[in-house]
């Protein structure tokens, strides 16, 4: 028998799933103390929890048949995931499960924003019928920019094209297939779709990528009057941008359920209460029936598949059967994944293609390398955890092709790493290694060949193989403060173009960024942060 614990609220539904394996006994205690829960985990081959239950290290060590730990919803941070897999416990969540309830809240605020239906309601419980006031638009006819078609998003583009809607989206992770089967126009370039939008809406998730992809600059390139939904993440849209957008008129109307602070502090709902269109809602998109019953239903799957021995799409952490294993890769994974981090940000445009390759005497661990380069990748592009199990099924649920070599033969060194990212007609490669000592090192990026220490604040930059360049970037950096920690230099050859590496002790600010690029011997420039 498989005793199953839950200790949080969860719906009916997902409970009685559980109830129906022969082989499952299930105790529900959904009020249960942490003191309790400690006196009796010991019995429990899984816990099923939400956000109210603290899984620490004290419970872990308690907990001597615990297999699996399911929990009830996206984030983990009541789990200490790191205790959970030294001990070899499988934590797995539900990411996904309020597609629906997000979907439809961002067309209520849609909906709300274009007709004025929340300034029209406060009107008529105050005693006035002012018809002539709430003067609205439709969406019929209308173009909507989509930022992230994933999940919510593509939910939010099938009922926009409904609603007779002409519908683009930005996302650069997504094939254009995928695009095309919605009817939907995917656009390369954020800038230009939004020139042409009337409403934009955000399904994106909080990355360092994604984090103020909407300032001012972004708001200046869109319509006057346009409006914006935001039901993803605080913090892509800079709030003191936003309220200059609305105070000069360049949007006309603000949707938003999610916030940079939550609660927002009441200065920010101050400053929004004086616009006349704004329509706002406490980060409820997964607050509906239907969504917790989804969690319920999702976990509960998933913890019957997992106490089972089964393959499960939602795992958070994945330990290695064999510790000795695990120490001997251990450099090697770490560098792949910062391999997979450094392309990310290297890249041009969203990767949609990534050949990996693992040669020489790690040749035979390339499965877990390969998955430690996939999960620096989208690591950087989605909001719920990464790891070396489920990084392959979101690879592949986000439509990112993954090619595959492994060989024990090798030229220059014992083994190495290649990652060659793929774009739209274009491709950036990293080659890493891992010297004696357990030393990471990045030994080519591109064409260039290098010895680059993959750590920390990284500014890169192609340029003319002239004298004085590295003297003009050292002085504007010196002016902002910004220390230089390293240097590493590779070039095709003597006068012709080179890629300077600083290793840095602090980022870059944006302006000073600016105008490095406008050095006449500067070709680009990018900054990484690993």
């Amino acid at each position: 028998m498989f005793r199953v614990l839950i200790t949080d609220p969860i719906s009916e539904k997902g409970i009685e799933i559980l109830k129906r394996e022969p082989d499952f006994y299930v105790d529900n205690e959904p009020d249960i103390t942490y003191q309790e829960l400690l006196e009796i985990v010991k019995d429990y081959d899984c816990i099923i929890t939400r956000s109210r239950t603290p899984v620490t290290a004290e419970l872990l060590e308690r907990a001597e048949k615990l297999k699996v730990i399911g929990r009830a919803g996206v984030g983990v941070d009541n789990i200490d995931v790191e205790e959970a897999s030294k001990r070899g416990i499988l934590v797995i969540n539900t990411p996904g499960a309020n597609t629906i309830g997000a979907t439809e809240l961002t067309m209520a605020h849609m909906l709300s924003v274009i007709r004025n239906i929340h300034i029209a309601h406060n009107s008529m419980l105050e005693g006035r019928w002012d018809r002539k006031k709430f003067m609205g638009t439709e969406l019929y006819g209308k173009t909507l920019g989509i930022i992230g078609l994933g999940n919510i998003g593509s939910q939010v583009a099938i009922r926009c094209k409904a609603f007779g809607m002409e519908v683009f989206a930005y996302d650069p992770y997504i094939p254009r297939e995928k695009a095309d089967r919605l009817g939907v126009k995917l656009f390369d370039d954020l800038r230009e779709m939004l020139k042409q939008v009337d409403i934009l809406t955000i399904h994106a998730p909080l990355t360092h990528e994604t984090k103020h992809m909407i300032t001012k600059k972004e708001f200046e390139l869109m319509k006057d009057g346009a409006i914006l939904i935001n039901c993803a993440r605080g913090g892509i849209v800079k709030d003191e941008d936003l309220i200059w957008a609305l105070e000069t008129g360049k949007l006309g109307g603000v949707g938003l359920d999610v916030y940079s602070v939550e609660p927002p502090p009441y200065e920010f709902i101050e400053k929004l209460k004086k616009f006349p269109n704004i329509s706002l809602s406490p980060h409820i998109g997964a607050n509906t029936y239907e969504s917790q019953e989804n969690v319920a239903v999702i976990i509960a799957q998933q913890v019957i598949k997992a106490l089972r021995g089964q393959t499960v799409e939602y795992a958070v952490n994945a330990p290695f059967p064999d510790l000795s294993v695990l120490t001997l890769i251990k450099p090697h994974l770490d560098l792949a994944e910062k391999m997979g981090k450094f392309l990310v940000q290297w890249a041009e445009e969203g990767i949609r293609e990534v050949h990996i390759e693992v040669r020489g005497d790690i040749a035979d661990h390339f499965h877990p390398i390969a998955s430690a380069v996939l999960m620096g990748i989208l690591k950087e592009v989605v909001d719920f955890p990464i790891n070396i199990i489920n990084a392959s099924y979101v690879a592949k649920d986000r439509g990112l092709k993954v090619e595959e070599l492994t060989s024990a033969e090798t030229v220059d060194f014992k083994h190495y790493v290649k990652v060659v990212a793929k774009s739209d007609g274009t491709e950036k490669i990293v080659v890493g290694t891992v010297l004696e000592g357990n030393i990471p090192r990045i030994v080519q990026i591109d064409k260039y060949r290098v010895d680059v220490e993959p750590e920390g604040i990284m500014l890169l930059f192609e340029n003319k193989d002239v004298p004085g360049v590295i003297g003009k970037i050292g002085t504007m950096l010196g002016k902002a403060n910004v220390n230089i920690a390293g240097f590493r230099l590779g070039r095709e050859k003597k006068g012709g173009i080179a890629l300077g590496i600083l290793n840095l002790d602090d980022q870059v600010p944006e302006e000073v960024l600016e105008e490095i690029k406008k050095l006449p011997e500067i070709l680009l420039v990018k900054q990484v942060v690993i």
